[in-house]
């Protein structure tokens, strides 16, 4: 199973990095570039950047899996599925900002709409197929949670979609962040005999790491949505399909403190009409505060890797 790691991390590594080298220039010809919105004054000189850069890594992701597991196991397929359907979404979502100039593509309730619809499919799928085991957290501990399995599907989906879509705000935050997290995520499974589940994480961080060679500050190309909103409908499946949907927020603990800090600012500012941070998600307060958006990304990436590889230890 070793050698099958190894091979899915540089197949999709080197289609990635194939994929994003040729899809920047012909983002730049399409004039697919990033619309800054105005608040963000570190950002305005990124304007213009080309954007939807999560085709080629998500692409690359899919195609390395599928050619290393085929798609006879079907929580497999069904969470290629997922993660190719959010993708397109996105896209559609990048689409539509540039056409109409300007920071605004699907409505918000389009996408909820859109994930609620995911979630409740592939939960309801979830139940049906008797993959409703959960794994308790840092423990070998599990329980047959049966069909209750289905609001805690939706509520992972929801989370999750929406937790790594706010955290893509800087230079390499979620890229690296994500990579770390499908490492750790992958290493799990695997020491759970979950192979193919497994295969598919350590491809998307592969890819991840190919992708960073051009996003890493300065970048040179944005996921957009195209990339979060597609990591995160993987992210969501493969824990949902596996019974590890409790471990998301520990590996994923980055994920969560972006939306936190974005509830938190909203509801704090309707109730006195001041902020708790300079500016949410949280990673923006940082960088008011001076930090370096490097050094914001690295410290994301490193906590992650190491709430993630604290959920190995009971396999230790």
């Amino acid at each position: 199973m070793l050698k099958t790691i190894l091979i899915a991390l540089l197949v999709s590594f080197a289609l990635s990095f194939l994929l994003c080298a040729a899809e920047i220039p012909l983002l730049r010809k399409l004039k697919a570039g990033q619309n800054i919105l105005e608040y963000v004054k570190e950002h305005k000189d990124k304007g213009g950047t080309p954007t939807m850069g999560g085709l080629g890594f998500i692409l690359a992701a899919c195609t390395a899996a599928m050619l290393l597991c085929g798609v006879s196991d079907r929580p497999f397929a069904v969470s290629i599925a997922v993660g190719a359907g959010y993708m397109l979404v996105g896209f559609l979502d990048d689409l539509l900002k540039k056409f109409r100039g300007k920071n605004l593509g699907l409505r918000p309730y389009q996408k909820v709409l859109f994930q609620l619809a995911v979630a409740l499919i592939a939960s309801v799928y979830a139940c049906k197929s008797g993959l409703t085991v959960l794994y308790l957290p840092y423990t070998k501990l599990s329980a047959d949670i049966g069909w209750w399995m289905l609001p805690l599907g939706v509520l992972v989906f929801l989370a999750t979609v929406n937790s790594v879509n706010l955290t893509d705000g800087l230079d390499g935050l979620a890229g690296s962040s994500c990579a770390f997290f499908f490492v750790c995520l992958g290493a799990l499974l695997l020491l759970q005999n979950e192979g193919s589940m497994s295969v598919l994480c350590f491809c998307l961080t592969g890819a991840l790491a190919a992708y960073l060679v051009f996003n890493v500050s300065r970048a040179s190309v944005f996921m957009g949505d195209t990339g979060s909103l597609a990591l995160g409908g993987f992210a969501a499946s493969v824990a949902l399909f596996s019974g590890n949907s409790l471990s998301v927020p520990f590996a994923g603990f980055v994920f969560v403190l972006s939306s936190i800090s974005v509830i938190l600012q909203v509801i704090h500012y309707k109730r006195t009409g001041r902020r708790i941070f300079l500016m949410a998600p949280i990673h923006h307060h940082f960088q008011e505060k001076g930090y370096s958006e490097a050094k914001i990304s690295y410290c994301y990436a490193i906590l992650t890797a190491v709430l993630g590889l604290t959920l190995l230890l009971p396999y230790a």
